[in-house]
């Protein structure tokens, strides 16, 4: 057993070696002089998401634990871009993998998790996912990884090349090595647990903005200081929001929250890939948007320094939805709206922001 734990150890600290880290690129914010914004893209992974290094964590956590055998079947309840990562690592070290997953889950991210031989279960709604990964497991004999439970602990966040060090490094020579901002969806909670957690660690100045979209628990929860709030409703934007607040999000390291809305989301992310041909995934819309709002506040402000945030997937995954525009009108509206808002930010720099720190709109 101890041997086999060593090999599967080392077939993913070799995996490890053989990917660089991902790349920051800097976007031009028009009208917004003197403020960076950079995108850490994390489509470059190896699985084409963030939630590489999730995974990877998860994985290394559950075998240094002993949680996983050389004949354990691992499940995870996922939307999608975690499940796509972790069957790519179970495969790496030999071990079955079912991902459990809402039935609306793009075709794209079910072929790659099929790709590297996992298999989908799929339930109605996000509710139902976790009793769902908890029975599967029980019935194989299984280690249900449970993501949105051990993710903010799997991560080393005092350091040991995590994304936050990984940034803090990469920015060492801009003009403001130091963000005046961090802006981060929260899916699990954990990257902005490490995000906020490594901040306060070396004491930097950055301030970290977490946003949310539509009908997740997180921003009203972190509104009210009550974690037992929960709305019951699946978010519209995929991989990010959760009907209820999950164990991984530390709501105590943020210092500010918005609620984004979806159509806003979507608006961002196509404006992303008209103004730099790259095409990402919803949820780097939703960051995004909210480094639109933080920029236009220092603008007004007359405060100067970066803004760092994530591209957290490719939108090649999205093609059939979020990047299909008869999808986007059936199932969330039209974005025009937002898109013309975007564009009046780039001509007039201003932001309204609208009560409990939802942005209502640009003007």
């Amino acid at each position: 057993m101890r041997h086999w734990i060593n090999t599967a150890l080392g077939s993913i600290n070799a995996d490890y070696q053989r990917s660089a880290d991902t790349h920051l690129i800097k976007l031009a914010l028009p009208n917004c002089e003197g403020i960076d914004v950079y995108l850490k893209d994390e489509s470059t992974h190896p699985t084409g998401s963030l939630k590489h290094r999730l995974a990877r964590s998860l994985f290394l956590y559950a075998l240094c634990n002993g949680k996983i055998g050389e004949s354990t079947t691992v499940v995870e309840a996922s939307s999608g871009s975690t499940a796509i990562s972790e069957a790519y690592f179970a495969k790496l070290i030999g071990v079955p993998f079912i991902a459990v997953m809402p039935k609306s889950t793009s075709a794209q991210k079910i072929a790659q998790i099929e790709r590297f031989g996992g298999r989908c279960h799929f339930v109605d709604s996000a509710t139902q996912m976790h009793a769902a990964a908890v029975s599967l497991a029980k019935e194989f004999n299984g280690y249900f990884m449970d993501q949105f439970m051990y993710a903010e602990r799997a991560t080393d966040w005092r350091g040991n090349n995590n994304i936050a060090e990984s940034i803090f490094k990469q920015m060492s020579n801009e003009p403001h090595p130091i963000p005046h901002s961090m802006v981060m969806s929260a899916g699990t909670g954990g990257t902005s647990a490490t995000l906020g957690r490594y901040i306060r660690y070396q004491g930097y100045a950055t301030k970290l903005l977490v946003v949310d979209p539509e009908n997740s628990a997180f921003y009203p929860s972190y509104m009210a200081k009550d974690s037992g709030i929960v709305t019951g409703i699946s978010s519209r934007i995929e991989g990010i929001g959760r009907p209820q607040v999950e164990a991984s999000f530390m709501p105590d390291v943020v210092d500010e929250m918005i609620q984004v809305p979806d159509l806003a989301s979507v608006a961002a992310m196509l404006w992303l890939e008209q103004q730099t041909g790259r095409r990402a995934g919803p949820s780097t819309g939703t960051n995004l948007w909210g480094v639109m709002s933080v920029a236009q506040k220092m603008r007004a402000q007359g405060v100067s320094g970066s803004i760092v945030t994530l591209l957290c997937d490719g939108g090649d995954r999205y093609l059939e939805t979020y990047h299909n525009s008869a999808w986007v009108s059936e199932h969330l509206g039209d974005p025009a709206p937002y898109q013309q808002q975007i564009t009046s930010m780039v001509g007039s720099g201003r932001l309204s922001v609208g009560p409990k720190g939802i942005t209502a709109g640009l003007i």
